[in-house]
């Protein structure tokens, strides 16, 4: 009865909208879900007050026939949130799962969030269980309970407002307020609810699903069944169980989970559901009962109402929807307030599972611009739907249509063709993307965090100041957080100052997390305007670079320097700085920027060593190599870095510096270019690449073959100046205007195509003309010098463009097609692409007919099921097809991006294939168009091949009549009958059909001569490449100089074209022709085409008419020349800048000469031209011959390859001190000379006498891998004239001899000795004891010495032949040669023998007797100890500090290091001096005496003299004389060390000091002053940068003075360029209006008044609140004698100023004006402001300081006259008295004494009667 009641309410229905209230009232009581119906109605719909009434007529008439509960809704709307209300049931599927909150998504494009609150009571009871109990298990978290693509139930529990004031949808899946509507009695079995586990039994799990009085059980065994013995079910787990039992009238219940029997559960009327508890996600069957626009009415569980919006029909289906069908239906969402139901008919929420794939189908595409998107149906307040260019559906809500401040406008909108939009989100429930067509959003940089890149710089804006930093919005959803260490290069101690709420500022970005949406950012300005290299993985820090990162912690080890993406890294102490750093806190702080150079870097670890030392010397060589290394023109290889719109960033191999490869630059055919971009992938290396220009922001990069050839061949302009008029160029159209083209060439030149330059052809407009990207040959017609700027022509008829140019296009692109084909088969997951890219042209397949239409056939193949074959109407013309038929086709075009195959089934084309031969003509059928490809089939051969649609570069079709059509006729010619580039096809050249010519031909009114007439004329001029003829027709003729003279009869030296005169009748033979404009010859071809201008021959042989004459074309020409071949050339010009010299064998067959092969004496080089003539016949020899690239390369010398043994001329390329001379060689070789290999005698710096470019003839000696080795020994090159060699080749180790001297070159010195080359293939090693004489400890000494190339004398000590090992020695002893090493370095000599046993064992005995206390006193003890010493006899006089420190060096050694002899000289003892003064830092040995005996020895002889000559004995008064003598040295230096007072003379001196005291200004100022002494500015500057790097950033001052001192020196020596740098700079790092103040008082002491004034007027502007500005710019108008402007800027200083500050600056100016101007001006100042202020004693006191040194001594007694009267405190008076007194006492008469001493005793009366009073 209860649900009768609420199905059929009572209170019968209102017929009228007017009726009685007590109607009303009671159908509002009886049906509380119809109260507000029609109010609600209205409000969601919009609809008019009519519209309204007829509804709740339709809805009385449905309610009396008992058909309908619920009235159907008028329009189908889909959800808008302005309709979403609190209770609504709705069915939703997981979006996103954190620990907390689960994101939803909703129907119609809503998203809510679902509270882990909000989950069961159970679940909420047990959290917080867990919470208050110490138990560490692990808490069951959402992840635990959803996943994305979950579907379920859920009820809107509340609606939150935002901070920016949208609404937020909280979500519940809690059953009892689900289920709220259902009651114990309503259930029945058979009915699909939603629960959540309560608690886990022992045999199953009780259900809450949210009824109070009722048990629901779920047993075990029917969850094992569905999860398939998964886990078991956790409390708070959401599940949709089926009632298979109701128990005690609905008390206990029996649920089953199983997924087929749940989803195969339709609701039915027999379960009693009614409007109150009707649930989302129920399956009903429903039948259609009107089908609108916006979706379709449906009728379900016979008398309930519902809506199918247009998002939830099934799309395949959309169309077949009629009504009266039956269709199952899922509910979507109920409203219970509306009684609103909607329902859904996709697929996949009806399917059992519950579960949405919640991830679209093509990847992640939120936030992506698609453009060319279409609109298909546009939903009246819905919104519209639109198609993608991939064919994938989205839809743009109305709101998204339009910006939101303009008004709607549907129509608008739909009629625009295409639209671009963004995705702004993709829906799981409606399973469809969502747009937005509105411009700002679409405009806006950041849609989502994933958008934003680390490294990238960015603009936001001021949010909050926070404690831990600053947030910054960078669009209304994104904002970052500025760390407080980021807020600016320094720390601010008030932020808020510098920031306020909606400033606009710009950040890098530091890090970003998009998955938790975690943006951090930086304003250290050292970071936002770094142009360093970014590292923002540890990849990128490859060891070299250098970056700017920022220290985020400083330890006793080091500090961890972090740059972006947290990647981070340590520089350890000994690399923080050049000067030793021992505490890193007092030097560095946390937050500083500083540029670090990485050492290591282990990207695998994530581990990184840094270096801020190397950063500081500038080490940057590596960062810039790269740059410097890509010259115009050089071949390279790139990788893939990231795909954008115009073109793909790559890096350029193996160096990794990036470039820019623009799409247009892909490829010569602009269809193959987007092909090409489509199918290359990030990570993808390409090859072939050419650098086309570079500045210093990039290098731009080509793939194109045309512009390849073109710089590879250097016919390129370089800049302005090296363009000519006619030169002809191939470029790319740069930019189309209406009144031309802009053409780009190679290094950034751009030239202007006028409109009526662009083509033959009448051009109406240029857009129609040619493509952006395209390439074109363009010639120079015009130069403007001065303005820099140059137009070019892009007509045909003037452009040259070589024979073989349209074949060569032709397979340069096939073979990019090819190679597109083959990228896209190897990434395809699957075969298709794979088995097209296999397929050609031509090749027959086996298919079945699919369809049949009026436009062509479609056809299925067994081996391609996904492959769409097509053959269109003309291909299958009289052939009748029906569906199901087997046929044989042949292919026409693989479009292996769209998976397409064009075929034809025509018979002419299926037929047996015939032979063709080279050169016959055929009439060709065009079968098939592919923009710049076309198929035709050969005649009937049944051969197809692929042509070029254009024969020209230039080409252009303005009308469609110009383009090549199917079926369209072309005369071709078969150049190649099986060319291998096209995969076999035949290769031709066409024409468009011969009629067409002809009727050409007759337009120039010409008749023209045909191949092979023998015709008549005159000569009319003689050139010495060509004759002119005029015919007797009057038309004109060309004679080449290869055709006037018998080939046997050609003499070498010749001209032939000499043996004819001007005037000369002749009679010639026509073999082929020339253009007009071009003087290009023409290919022979057909007998009976005719020629313009005539090429002719004059040689007798060929005017024979009965000898067989026919044409022979280029390649056939070159294909008859062999390499070695001898044949005879006729000089036609030389290119001067390439330096070749280019000949002509035939009319139409030219070669080149280089410069090596010209000429064979290198004196030649200068002026190669003098040595041929133009027309000169000379006989040559083939080097190479190619017809595809066309190449004829020949020698004049007689010799056409390099041989071994022979002698080449070469030329230098480059000079390497280690390789020696890398030389070019003719005929394309290269080659190396050694050292060793320059000449027959050594000499010292071997390479000076070498330079780049040089000529030298080079003798052959071996070739390894491609690379000669060459000598240039004159032994080689000229064996019977020259002398014995000086120092002969070692070809061999077994040439050689121990004992035998041999000279040779220093190859390098390291710790295993030092290498010496003794020939190219031959290295001998004298060890470091086998060097030198003198001991060393370190090799780097004799590497300083020895360097790389210096030429010695060595002797060889031994050869081991089986390792190819020679040992040499370098000692004196043994090469008879001084020392390697100079005896001024006062090395000690190396012990030997029985001298280095003895020191051995005293140092042994030493270390064993002293102990730690007596080695401190070893200072003065050890001299004794050792008088006792054998060794103390004869060096008795030692000093012992100098064997004590001995000792010390001798323990930090290793044991086994050499024992020390000193030095040589008269005796040991001044040696021994030497080294214990040596202890001092920066004096040398001149500041100690010894003995006069030292200074004696013969310096050159020393050596042989020290081992014959014993020390003499000195009697024991001299020895204590030098002893004392030594001490008063050390004594008077340590006292120089110790004086401050002293200033230093040197920079070690300096440096010393700078140790001890860095922080310390004066010491820098005084080491720049020392450099400025010597005029050393860059060192001065240099020590003013160290110093501002080193002083601490505390010592503000300390900075502030060498910054001051370095604006001097700008000013001083600088420009005012520099001077401005360092000023900005010094601003950056100081407080700003000192610096100010300081460069002002610069310019003014340096007379720069100008610039003074002009500084001066920034101050008071910037600083306006400073009373020292203001007094400054007054001190410096008032010395400059501007009292005027002193007074007027006195004014502005008044009202600038507070108020309380304006006694005091009057004041000021006042003294001023006493000091500097009118001191009467002064006095007026002070008497109107004391007038004022009579009480400010202090400026009275200086009123009459003032007076007594500028005023007479009347005035000055009339002032203190007026002070003593003053109204002030006595203890002022009597200090004015005072005064008063001193200056009578000084100026005045004892009469004035007396008068003031009276005046006193007045005052004092006078005070002493009031205080009585």
């Amino acid at each position: 009865m209860a649900s009768l009641e609420e199905d059929f309410p009572r209170g019968g229905s209102a017929k009228k909208a007017t009726e009685s209230k007590i109607v009303t009232q009671r159908t509002e009581v009886d049906n509380l879900f119809q109260s507000k119906e029609h109010e609600e109605v209205k409000k969601r719909k919009g609809a008019a007050k009519d519209g309204d009434k007829k509804i709740k007529k339709q809805k009385t008439g449905k309610e009396r026939d008992g058909l309908t509960l619920n009235a159907a809704a008028k329009v189908v709307e889909i959800l808008h949130i302005k309709n979403v209300k609190e209770g609504m049931l709705l069915l939703g599927c997981v979006k996103e799962v954190t620990d907390f909150e689960v994101t939803v998504s909703l129907p119609c494009g809503l998203q809510g969030y679902l509270s882990i609150r909000n989950v069961c009571d159970s679940y909420a009871k047990l959290l917080s269980e867990q919470l208050d109990s110490a138990d560490t298990e692990e808490i069951c978290s959402l992840p635990h309970l959803f996943y994305p693509g979950m579907v379920f139930r859920c009820v809107i529990a509340k609606l939150d407002t935002t901070k920016g004031g949208s609404l937020s949808i909280q979500l519940s899946i809690n059953p009892k307020l689900v289920n709220k509507a259902l009651s114990s009695s309503s259930l029945k079995a058979g009915m699909v609810l939603s629960g959540c586990v309560e608690s886990v039994e022992d045999h199953g799990y009780i259900v809450d699903i949210g009824l109070g009085g009722t048990k629901a059980f779920l047993p075990k065994n029917a969850v094992k069944e569905q999860h398939n013995n998964a886990e078991e079910l956790r409390v708070g787990q959401y599940v949709t169980p089926k009632v298979e039992e109701v128990k005690n009238e609905g008390r206990v219940i029996r649920l089953s989970v199983s997924p087929p029997t749940v989803a195969q559960a339709c609701a039915d009327s027999g379960q009693g559901w009614n409007l109150t508890n009707l649930l989302p996600g129920l399956l009903v069957k429903a039948t259609i009962k009107k089908v609108t626009k916006n979706g379709l009415l449906l009728d379900f569980l016979s008398s309930f109402s519902g809506q199918v919006d247009f998002l939830h029909m099934e799309p395949d289906q959309a169309s077949s929807y009629s009504e009266g069908a039956e269709v199952r239906a899922c509910v979507l969402y109920v409203e219970p307030s509306t009684r609103l139901v909607a329902l859904s008919l996709r697929s996949y929420l009806l399917q059992p599972g519950g579960t949405v794939d919640p991830y679209p189908p093509g990847g992640d595409r939120i936030g992506e611009i698609v453009k060319d998107c279409k609109m298909t149906t546009m939903h009246h307040m819905c919104g519209a739907m639109l198609e993608l260019p991939d064919k994938t559906l989205a839809f743009a809500h109305r709101n998204h249509l339009k910006e939101s401040n303009e008004p709607a406008n549907d129509n608008r909108v739909l009629a625009i063709p295409e639209h671009t939009c963004r995705i702004l989100d993709y829906s799981p429930m409606d399973q469809i993307h969502f747009v937005s067509l509105r411009k700002s959003t679409i405009d806006k940089p950041f849609y989502r965090y994933h958008d934003v890149k680390a490294g990238q710089i960015v603009e936001g804006t001021v949010s909050v100041l926070l404690n831990c930093g600053m947030v910054v919005h960078l669009s209304d959803h994104i904002k970052g957080l500025v760390p407080r260490t980021h807020l600016s290069d320094i720390v601010l101690k008030n932020p808020e100052k510098k920031y306020i709420e909606g400033m606009k500022i710009r950040c890098r970005v530091l890090s970003v997390d998009p998955e938790n949406k975690k943006l951090f950012l930086s304003r250290k300005k050292a970071l936002v305007a770094s142009s360093l290299p970014l590292f923002l993985s540890y990849t990128d820090a490859r060891p070299g670079r250098l970056s700017h990162g920022y220290i985020v912690c400083i330890k006793d080890f080091g500090c961890i320097v972090r740059f972006y993406n947290n990647v981070k890294g340590l520089v350890p102490l000994n690399e923080l700085s050049s000067a030793p750093i021992l505490c890193p806190e007092e030097v560095f702080y946390v937050g500083q920027v500083m540029k670090a150079k990485v050492l290591q870097c282990d990207p695998d670890k994530a581990k990184m060593i840094l270096s801020f030392k190397a950063a500081m010397e500038g080490d940057t060589e590596q960062a810039a190599k790269p740059h410097i290394d890509c010259e115009v023109g050089k071949k390279v290889e790139a990788k893939v870095l990231k795909k954008s719109v115009n073109g793909l960033e790559v890096s350029v191999l193996p160096d990794e510096f990036s470039a820019v490869l623009p799409t247009m630059h892909l490829s010569d055919h602009t269809s193959n270019c987007p092909l090409l971009w489509e199918s290359l992938q990030e990570g993808d290396n390409i090859s072939n690449l050419v650098c086309f220009n570079k500045n210093k922001q990039s290098v731009t990069l080509t793939k194109k073959p045309a512009v390849r050839w073109l710089l590879e061949e250097g016919v390129v302009a370089k800049d302005f100046s090296e363009i000519t008029v006619g030169m002809q160029l191939i470029g790319w159209i740069k930019n189309i205007m209406s009144y031309g083209v802009f053409v780009e060439f190679p290094y950034g030149l751009v030239g202007l195509a006028p409109k009526a330059a662009m083509t033959d052809k009448f051009l109406k407009d240029t857009a129609a003309a040619f493509q952006p990207g395209q390439t074109v040959m363009a010639k120079v017609t015009n130069l403007d010098e001065e303005k820099q700027r140059f137009l070019v022509t892009l007509k045909i008829s003037e452009v040259i463009s070589p024979e073989t140019d349209a074949q060569t296009r032709l397979i340069n692109g096939l073979q990019e097609r090819r190679a597109v084909a083959q990228m896209l088969a190897l990434r395809d997951d699957g075969d298709l692409r794979k088995q097209l890219s296999a397929l050609s042209v031509g090749e027959k397949l086996k298919l079945t007919v699919d369809t049949t239409t009026t436009t062509g056939a479609t056809f299925k193949s067994d081996d391609m099921g996904a492959a769409t074959i097509e053959a269109s109407k003309c291909h299958v013309l009289g052939v009748k097809l029906t569906p199901g038929q087997k046929v044989t086709a042949v292919i026409l075009h693989v479009d292996i991006l769209s998976t397409c195959v064009h075929v034809s089934i025509l018979a002419k084309l299926m037929g047996k294939k015939k032979s063709l031969t080279e050169g016959s003509m055929l009439t060709a059928m065009l079968q098939h168009v592919d923009k710049d490809f076309a198929v035709v089939s050969l005649g009937d051969t049944a051969q197809l091949t692929v042509i070029q649609s254009s024969r020209h570069l230039n080409e252009i079709f303005l009308s469609e009549s110009d383009k090549l059509k199917v079926g369209m006729s072309l005369a071709v010619e078969v150049i190649e009958a099986s060319c291998k580039e096209l995969q076999g096809l035949p290769l031709v050249s066409w024409e468009r059909t011969a009629s067409k010519r002809q009727h050409t031909t007759s337009e120039t009114g010409s008749k023209g001569h045909c191949f092979g007439d023998i015709v008549k004329g005159k000569v009319k001029t003689v050139k010495p490449t060509c004759i002119q003829v005029t015919l007797e027709d009057g038309s004109s003729g060309s004679v080449h100089v290869s055709e006037v003279v018998e080939a046997k009869d050609v003499v070498q030296g010749t001209f032939p074209t000499a043996s004819l005169k001007v005037g000369s009748a002749v009679t010639a033979r026509v073999i082929g022709g020339r253009e007009a404009s071009s003087q290009r010859f023409l290919p022979f071809s057909h007998p009976k085409f005719t020629y313009a201008i005539t090429e002719l021959t004059l040689i007798p042989s060929k005017l024979d008419e009965n000898t067989d004459f026919k044409p022979v074309s280029a390649s056939e020409k070159l294909k008859g020349y062999k390499v070695g071949e001898e044949v005879t050339c006729f000089v036609s010009k030389f290119n001067p800048e390439k330096k070749f010299l280019e000949v002509t064998t035939d009319p139409c067959v030219s070669g080149t000469v280089e410069l090596l092969a010209m000429i064979s004496d290198p004196k030649d080089a200068g002026h190669p031209e003098k040595l041929y003539k133009l027309g000169q016949v000379v006989r040559a020899k083939v080097v190479e011959v190619n017809s595809k690239p066309h190449r004829f390369a020949l020698s004049l010398t007689g010799v056409h390859k390099l041989e071994k043994g022979s002698v080449a001329l070469g030329m230098v390329t480059n000079v390497h001190p280690q390789a020696g001379l890398q030389v070019k060689l003719p005929h394309g070789g290269s080659g190396t000379v050694a050292i060793t290999d320059l000449a027959d005698a050594y000499r010292p710096n071997p390479l000076d006498a070498y330079s780049k470019d040089q000529l030298l003839r080079c003798f052959l000696l071996d070739n390894a891998n491609g690379k000669w080795q060459l000598s240039l020994r004159p032994s080689r090159l000229n064996p019977q004239q020259t002398k014995p060699a000086k120092d002969p080749e070692v070809l061999s180790v077994d040439k050689l001899k121990a004992g035998q001297l041999i000279r040779g070159y220093v190859k390098s010195v390291g710790e295993q000795g030092v290498f010496i080359r003794l020939s190219s293939s031959i290295t001998g090693r004298a060890q470091l004891q086998q060097s030198t004489n003198y001991f060393v400890k370190n090799y780097n000494v004799l590497s300083q010495h020895l360097l790389p190339n210096t030429l010695l004398t060595t002797k060889i000590l031994s050869i081991d032949k089986a390792e190819e090992l020679v040992d040499l020695s370098l000692l004196p002893a043994d090469s008879g040669k001084p020392d390697v090493l100079p005896e001024s370095l006062g090395l000690p000599l190396r012990l030997t023998g029985e001298e280095k046993k003895k020191h051995d064992t005293e140092v042994q005995k030493r270390k064993r007797n002293l102990s730690e206390s007596e080695q401190k006193q070893a200072v003065s003890q050890v001299a004794k100890k050792k008088k006792k010493t054998k060794k103390a006899k004869t060096d008795g006089n030692d000093s012992g500090v100098e064997v004590y420190f001995r000792e010390e060096e001798d323990k930090e050694e290793e044991p086994t290091s050499a024992p020390i002899k000193q030095v040589k000289g008269g005796s040991a003892a001044p040696s021994r001096l030497q080294v214990s003064a040596g202890f001092s830092w920066d004096v040398g040995l001149s500041s100690l005496k010894p003995a006069a005996g030292a200074q004696d020895g013969d310096s050159s002889d020393g050596e042989d003299q020290d081992t014959d000559s014993k020390p003499q004995k000195k009697s024991r008064h001299e020895q204590q004389q030098e002893k004392k003598a030594a001490e008063k040295a050390l004594v008077q230096r340590e006292v120089e060390l110790m004086d401050p007072s002293l200033r230093p003379q040197d920079a070690a001196a300096f440096e010393r000091l700078l140790l001890a005291s860095p922080n310390s200004s004066l010491l820098w100022l005084q080491y720049m002053a020392h450099h400025l002494q010597a005029t050393q500015i860059e060192q001065a500057r240099a020590v003013a940068e160290r110093a501002l790097k080193t002083i601490s950033f505390r010592e503000e001052q300390e900075k502030l003075n060498v910054w001051v001192a370095l604006l001097n020196l700008e000013n001083m020596y600088g420009t005012e360029e520099s001077l401005k740098k360092v000023f900005e700079r010094a601003l950056t790092f100081c407080e700003p209006m000192p610096v100010y103040q300081q460069l002002a008082d610069i310019y003014a002491k340096s007379d720069k008044i100008k610039e003074a004034e002009g500084l001066y007027k920034t101050m008071v502007k910037r600083f306006r609140q400073n009373k020292a500005v203001w007094l400054s710019y007054g001190t410096f108008l008032l010395q400059q004698g501007q009292s005027d402007a002193a007074a007027a800027l006195l004014q502005r200083a008044l009202k600038s100023l507070p108020s309380k500050e304006s006694v005091d600056v009057i004041g000021k100016f006042a003294q001023l004006e006493f000091r500097y101007g009118d001191s009467e001006k002064g006095r007026a100042m002070f008497d109107k402001v004391l007038t004022s202020y009579p009480k400010r004693t202090d400026l009275w006191s200086v009123f009459i300081d003032l007076m007594v040194k500028n005023g007479s001594q009347k005035e000055v007694r009339a002032l203190f006259d007026r002070v003593i009267h003053l109204s002030v405190g006595v203890k002022k008076i009597k200090f004015f008295f005072k005064r008063y007194m001193e200056y009578e006492k000084k100026h005045g008469t004892p009469q004035s004494i007396q008068a003031v001493k009276e005046k006193a005793m007045e005052f004092v009366e006078a005070k002493g009667t009031s205080t009585a009073e």
